[in-house]
Formats: C-alpha cells, sequence, structure tokens
C-alpha cells in the first residue's frame, strides 16, 4: 500500500496532538481518501488546514471540501463536508442506519465502530466528485 507523506508539516503537527487512538482512526480516514483520489482521473488533493483541522480538497475544484477532526466527545471522531452539500441528506436517505449522522455536516464514528467500508468509500468518492455529478442551477 503507497503511504502518502505529508507536504505541510502543520497538518502533520496537528494530527500529532491528537490522542493516539483518534489519531490512528483519522490516519486511516485520510489515507483512504488520498487512496480513492489516485484512482480518479484528473484529480489531485491538496492538504491543508481550515479551521484548525486537516481539509482535503481537490485542486480542479471537483468536489466539496472534506475534514477530519475528533468531536468533542472523547471517545469519538468525524468526517466533515460543507454543510450547504446534499451529501449527507443523500447518505442519510440511501443509508439511514448506517452512519452516525451530525445535521447536513458530518458523519460521525466511536472509536469502537466498525466502519462501513463500501459505503464509507462512496461517501468520499461522491465528496470528491460532488461539482461533477450536481445538478445545473435553472436559470429563470
Amino acid at each position: 500500500m503507497r503511504q502518502f507523506e505529508f507536504d505541510d508539516l502543520a497538518v502533520a503537527a496537528v494530527y500529532k496532538s491528537y490522542p493516539d487512538s483518534i489519531r490512528a482512526r483519522l490516519l486511516a480516514l485520510r489515507q483512504l481518501i488520498f487512496e480513492l483520489a489516485d484512482r480518479l482521473d484528473g484529480i489531485e488533493i491538496s492538504e491543508t488546514l481550515k479551521w484548525g483541522v486537516p481539509s482535503y480538497h481537490s485542486s480542479t475544484k471537483t468536489g466539496t471540501p472534506i475534514r477530519l477532526a475528533p468531536t468533542k466527545e472523547a471517545d469519538s471522531y468525524g468526517l466533515y463536508v460543507h454543510c450547504q452539500t446534499s451529501l449527507i441528506n443523500d447518505f442519510r436517505q440511501a443509508h439511514p442506519d448506517t452512519f452516525r449522522y451530525s445535521g447536513t455536516r458530518a458523519l460521525l464514528f466511536k472509536l469502537d465502530d466498525q466502519l462501513p467500508e463500501k459505503e464509507l468509500e462512496e461517501f468520499i468518492l461522491a465528496a470528491l466528485t460532488y461539482h461533477q455529478h450536481r445538478s445545473p442551477a435553472v436559470k429563470v
């Protein structure tokens, strides 16, 4: 498996600041984001800090940013997307019992959760390509 190195030392420092158990889960999600982006033609992922947490977005603006962060609960973490996308609502309709949802913003996980691999990959791919699949706005 290809390991994706940190280009931004500030991002690496944020991961290092997380408790070991949370860090391991978030780094696994980070790895998955890069692996899935690698499968997509013409999409390169940029890794930056947004609101003090790691954020991943395509340099071609084909998707919506994905952020990874611990939650306020000590044993939980989340995968966050822009709240004005339809991603969370779409997945809530398609997979009502697969994830713990937080409003229109996040998928939340506990440390001991068995992650639904297929659906999680589907969600990340949808986020990485969100603007490619959205319906164009109707002009009046």
